[in-house]
């Protein structure tokens, strides 16, 4: 399988959860503290953590320590990566994947 596929499928199961794509919501408006996400929902810290794995691994949350506090902030050159690969995905084209003689019968 091409790798774009499957870094596009990573993304896309990561933000699948609706707490994650309200944590990428909030993270739109800029970088915000671990402390203050975790306020805005009813879960744990270990919680918060694995979903916040979730987002670094799949490339669209960068995270940096000061102190004992981890700062979050959105990674906006994958995002704009990510937005430009699922439009070309989306979108009819002349080397368009539908066009290989692959097609279903």
């Amino acid at each position: 399988m091409e790798q774009i596929y499957i870094d596009t499928a990573k993304i896309l199961k990561a933000i699948s959860d609706p707490k994650r794509l309200r944590i990428v919501d909030m993270l739109s408006c800029g970088e915000l503290c671990a402390c203050k996400i975790l306020e805005a929902f009813h879960i744990t810290q270990p919680t918060l953590s694995h979903d916040m794995r979730v987002l670094s691994e799949a490339g669209i949350v960068n995270d940096r320590r000061e102190g004992k506090n981890i700062f979050y902030s959105l990674n906006r050159e994958r995002l704009t990566e990510f937005e430009n690969t699922l439009h070309g995905i989306t979108t009819l084209k002349a080397n368009c994947i539908c066009h290989s003689g692959e097609r279903c019968k």
